[in-house]
């Protein structure tokens, strides 16, 4: 099926309603990415890029800014227009005159989500500089760990991150960072990030970085391997406790599971293509593509089942809810 690089927009739990930005669209591979991360929502790939000169099908800013153009008029109620999807979105060189080109010709801030793995580089800080928002990840603070549960491709390391990161609080024109933590446990022996130790390595780090926030998160989707699982609410509130006493409550947002929103209101163009470019960037259960593009459940039943019947889309289960990903 033929995908478009703008898709949803997503109910996030951190940005609200957010109209999505892919930058890669290789179709050999289900993302495109220098991390293999084990909670990794699209699941596990072989290949990782390891340079920005090695990605394959890199949108151009036109195709961008023209998709922006008309498909975020469709939309009455938006709150951010966001880079990610199914690629780390700071591999594309032009992601700079991308912000630029969409802030131009719309009225929405703009966020982009990235892994951290290139922010050493100068010119990865400069094209994000004109973005309203960057989210960007840090799961560690130590390097075994953060190779553990990321997975990098061969030549990041953590201690360029952290000072990447630090980097970006000290440019004169920056946008917002905040740090997404994203905790796991594990049902093997594995070097999870959730144990005091963990967290007291963690807060170290974060007091160096000094985000604008920080936000405490955990597993919500199936995850790319099966022994990774959500780290508990009782826990994560423990832990949120510990960055506050630290940061203060103004700076910390704790990212919990259930939000809640209305219904999207969105003209829509081509549904069956709406629900796929959606479900193909983030596996979602029913409600939640329903609620995200605002298609009424009776005429959402008969295209979910059209896309398994085509194989395009599969079933996937957690302890809670079923969701529905690309196959």
């Amino acid at each position: 099926m033929k995908t478009r690089i703008i898709y949803g927009p997503i109910l996030s739990r951190r940005l609200g309603r957010s109209l999505g930005i892919d930058v890669i669209k290789n179709s050999e591979t289900k993302k495109n990415c220098n991390f293999d991360c084990v909670y990794c929502q699209l699941g596990h790939v072989d290949y990782k890029i390891a340079d920005p000169k090695d990605v394959k099908g890199a949108v151009s800013a036109k195709e961008v800014i023209e998709g922006i153009r008309s498909y975020h008029r469709n939309i009455d109620d938006l709150d951010y227009i966001t880079f990610s999807g199914t690629c780390e979105p700071t591999l594309n060189s032009d992601l700079g005159k991308m912000i630029k080109g969409v802030k131009d010709v719309s009225k929405h801030p703009v966020c982009v989500i990235t892994n951290s793995s290139l922010v050493d580089k100068e010119d990865v800080r400069t094209n994000i500089a004109g973005a309203d928002m960057v989210v960007a990840t840090l799961v560690s603070g130590y390097e075994e760990t953060f190779k553990a549960i990321n997975r990098p491709a061969e030549g990041i390391e953590l201690e360029n991150i952290i000072t990447g990161l630090q980097a970006i609080m000290n440019m004169e024109k920056r946008p917002k960072l905040g740090i997404e933590v994203m905790l796991v446990d594990s049902t093997i022996d594995f070097p999870i990030n959730c144990t005091d130790k963990e967290i007291g390595r963690l807060i170290e780090v974060l007091m160096e970085i000094n985000p604008d926030e920080i936000e405490i998160l955990t597993v919500s989707r199936p995850p790319a391997e099966n022994y990774i699982i959500s780290v508990s609410e009782k826990r994560l509130k423990e832990i949120a406790s510990r960055f506050d006493e630290v940061f203060g409550k103004e700076r910390v947002k704790l990212v919990l599971k259930g939000l809640k929103r209305k219904r999207s209101r969105m003209k829509h163009e081509n549904t069956e293509e709406e629900v796929y470019d959606l479900i193909l960037r983030r596996p979602c259960t029913f409600k939640q593509i329903s609620a995200s593009l605002g298609i009424d459940e009776q005429t959402l039943k008969p295209i979910i089942d059209k896309l398994i019947s085509a194989k395009s889309i599969i079933e996937s289960e957690d302890a809670n809810d079923k969701y529905y990903k690309a196959s």
